[in-house]
């Protein structure tokens, strides 16, 4: 037995023992001592945290076109949540907003609809409309549902998952229309001439996202271009936030806090489309 277990050591790989428990060290002291950009991370993290359970604990929308909106609660699905109860989120938007919501749009379409910030918001300030509203995330359309009950809106919201061509040109709508569309770059893919000839005399915005593809925003351009006049509103970079975007809330807080606070994480600079239909 003794030579069998010596031949077994002799036989163990040069250096093995070190590599392995180099890694478990690697483990540890990333554990105990963390990177700085995960500290970054966690740091960021809990400011926005202090922030929400300080400035809006009551999940009530404070500024902006949705102003008053409620959360039923401190949750969102893949963006941001503090900029969207502050009333900052996609604050470009807003003067294009205020002009939709004066629209007598029949039925609104929104795609992408994640937890109902676009969807119930729109309910709300067209109190006319229908709202079909669209998600692959079951949690989003959840968390969707809920707001809609909050607020009073849910008899009027029709909620579905996957929104392609062929749900897109079926849908009832009953008049001039709105369609809202933040779907990851499958804009490209949903929106094809045939498509955008079904739905010619209705408005459409999108947000484009030429990071994921850059043939998008062309794309889109060639199909809208015959039957709508195209509106181009670029985004503004998280840095530039804190400089021209001013609430009394934030006033006590330095720059970079409140960068962090107004931070939409986009990663790069972006366009929404707002193509208007020429159809009378």
């Amino acid at each position: 037995m003794a030579s069998i277990v010596e031949t077994a050591r002799t036989q163990r790989p040069p250096g093995r023992l070190s590599i392995d428990l180099g890694r478990v060290l690697t483990s540890i002291r990333n554990r105990v001592r963390p990177s700085p950009e995960k500290r970054d991370r966690r740091r960021r993290a809990r400011l926005t945290e202090r922030a929400l359970r300080t400035i809006t604990p009551d999940g009530v929308v404070r500024h902006g076109v949705f102003k008053g909106l409620k959360y039923p609660r401190l949750k969102s699905s893949g963006s941001a949540l503090f900029p969207k109860l502050l009333g900052s989120y996609e604050r470009e938007l807003h003067p294009l907003l205020e002009r939709i919501c004066k629209t007598p749009y029949t039925d609104v379409v929104d795609i992408g609809c994640a937890e109902g910030y676009y969807a119930v918001g729109l309910a709300m300030r067209l109190p006319r409309a229908t709202i079909h509203a669209f998600d692959t995330n079951p949690k989003a359309a959840r968390l969707c549902r809920k707001m809609a009950e909050l607020n009073g809106v849910a008899d009027r919201l029709r909620l579905g998952s996957t929104c392609d061509r062929g749900v897109l040109v079926q849908i009832p709508f009953r008049g001039k229309s709105l369609i809202v569309s933040d779907c990851e770059g499958y804009e490209k893919t949903l929106f094809n001439a045939r498509s955008v000839a079904a739905i010619a005399g209705h408005d459409v915005l999108i947000e484009v996202h030429d990071n994921f593809d850059p043939s998008i925003s062309p794309h889109l351009r060639s199909v809208f271009e015959a039957t709508h006049d195209i509106e181009v509103i670029c985004s503004i970079d998280d840095p530039e936030k804190p400089r021209v975007y001013h609430y009394d809330e934030l006033e006590a807080f330095d720059v970079a806090t409140r960068q962090t606070l107004l931070a939409e994480k986009r990663g790069a600079p972006m366009e929404w489309f707002f193509c208007r239909s020429r159809a009378a």
